[in-house]
């Protein structure tokens, strides 16, 4: 729907293009449509835009079945056994199987009649090619063969009814199964929630506008789709720098710790310190120790033994356009666990993302660990993608359990139990904002990438946080030993090398 400030837009460009006598022209057309007396112009309509249920990303939360379910055992009224015997009685003959001609349909292995039991020598099939139907010799009864199971090649099963899925959607990195059982409850669950009008567009044939039935992606991806993004190795070399080693912590500590832009750090390098660099220079030396920063991140971060982990994205502002920071933090260390620069907000950088965090798992961890976050499906797809072994289908144990917490307040139970650490990546996300922001966007990507590898690296190892009384939240010993903030800067980059 356009908004008041759209319209009133929308007439300034018209009184621009427009004399006045041309306006009341105008004015006079739209009299007539308001009032319903043109035929040839006729205004939209609310409804026509309005669908509750419209089609949007969702990715349902169940995992498909992995081996077709068991045949519920039909409730035998008659046993087949005791029919025999009392046609035996009646005849004086025993009821011989059926006798069946050279190219005659065959009922399927295993079938057995639904109301006595008799097994398949004493079934026909009772419609020819079509093969829809079984006979009972026996009970006479009349029911259709797709009841019998048969071997199937479906991959994957439905976990609401028990359907095989049939592959719907399918390209390079991406299978999609489907669900064709027009009884299946989560088909009929969301058909019911259509109101009237979606109802008549679905019986239309525009069904695909809203997502009726159980669905489950299976992703195909390399190793090199799930790697974050890492810092660009072709920077200078940082032990042929012509300023001496503690110009260099003092730049990372007023650029990164301070969060001070690379023109307001060269100022303080020259007024305060006497220093005269450049604000290139401040860039040449963040690209460079940025390498250094993830590489000491990579080598400190330790096994995950969170039980619980956050994940969120946040916005930053790369060459003119805007681009995603990935972001997921340890509930009890407060540590940064991985994180990720992606171009769009899509479940492969969700699931680079939390395949990082989840990379170091201790031997004997209490799986699943909650992964708590926002309402984007990209993170319900990774969790997926997590939880699935090499060939896709779902590990017997799950590595991530999702938890959702939506909106800015709590209208479910759920949102209301993991508010707060939702509140703690969003914590997060305002920390790193305020040491992005003087930046005011990037000029490219490399500055973007590095400058977030330091912050990790600062965040996990340097900052001192509340919440942990003061204290790190990844304690490095060797970084006690000096007293400044860029001594410890210099001395995790020596660390790192």
């Amino acid at each position: 729907m356009y908004t008041i400030p759209a319209i009133t837009g929308l007439v300034r460009w018209l009184c621009r293009k427009l004399t006045l006598d041309e306006l009341l022209i105008a004015v006079t057309i739209l009299l007539e449509v308001i009032n319903d007396t043109r035929e040839d112009i006729r205004p939209r309509k609310d409804f026509e835009v309005k669908h509750p249920h419209y089609r949007k990303f969702t990715v349902d939360p169940e995992p498909p079945l992995t081996a077709a379910p068991p045949i519920p055992e039909p409730a035998l009224t008659l046993d087949w056994r005791q029919l025999l015997d009392d046609h035996r009685t009646k005849t004086g003959k025993d009821l011989a199987p059926v006798r069946r001609r050279k190219n005659a349909q065959r009922p399927p292995d295993g079938a057995r009649c639904e109301r006595c039991g008799a097994t398949a020598r004493f079934l026909y099939v009772n419609d020819g090619k079509l093969a829809s139907q079984l006979r009972c010799k026996v009970c006479a009864l009349l029911f259709p063969s797709h009841r019998c199971r048969r071997d199937s090649d479906a991959k994957y099963w439905c976990p609401h009814c028990g359907w095989a899925l049939y592959r719907w959607k399918h390209d390079t990195a991406l299978t999609i199964y489907k669900c064709p059982n027009d009884h299946c409850p989560c088909y009929t669950g969301a058909l019911s929630k259509l109101n009237e009008r979606e109802r008549a567009l679905q019986k239309t044939g525009s069904s695909s506008q809203f997502k009726l039935r159980y669905q489950y992606r299976e992703y195909h991806l390399n190793p090199a789709d799930l790697r974050t993004a890492q810092p660009d190795t072709d920077t200078i070399d940082l032990n042929r720098i012509r300023n001496h080693f503690s110009t260099l912590g003092l730049v990372l500590s007023y650029s990164v710790s301070f969060g001070l832009s690379s023109r307001m750090t060269a100022e303080v390098l020259r007024r305060i310190h006497g220093i005269d660099i450049s604000r290139q220079t401040v860039l040449n030396y963040q690209d460079a120790a940025a390498v250094l920063a993830e590489r000491f991140t990579a080598k400190y971060l330790g096994p995950l033994t969170d039980s619980q982990i956050a994940g969120d994205e946040t916005y930053i502002r790369v060459c003119d356009d805007w681009q995603f920071a990935f972001f997921s933090i340890g509930a009890r260390s407060r540590a940064i666990r991985s994180w990720n620069i992606a171009e769009n907000r899509d479940t492969v950088a969700a699931i680079a993302t939390l395949a990082s965090a989840v990379r170091h798992l201790p031997d004997h961890a209490a799986l699943p660990i909650e992964f708590i976050g926002d309402g984007n499906p990209a993170y319900d797809a990774a969790v997926h993608v997590i939880n699935a072994g090499p060939d896709g289908r779902p590990l017997p144990q799950p590595v991530l359990q999702r938890r959702t917490v939506i909106g800015l307040t709590n209208e479910d139970d759920e949102s209301e139990q993991f508010r707060a650490l939702k509140q703690l990546i969003e914590r997060l996300n305002r920390t790193y904002k305020f040491h992005t922001r003087a930046r005011a966007g990037f000029k490219n990507r490399k500055g973007a990438i590095a400058l977030t590898a330091l912050f990790v690296a600062y965040y996990n190892f340097l900052r001192p946080h509340g919440a942990l009384s003061g204290a790190v939240p990844i304690y490095v010993p060797e970084l006690d030993q000096p007293t400044t903030l860029q001594g410890q800067w210099l001395k995790l980059l020596e660390m790192a090398a």
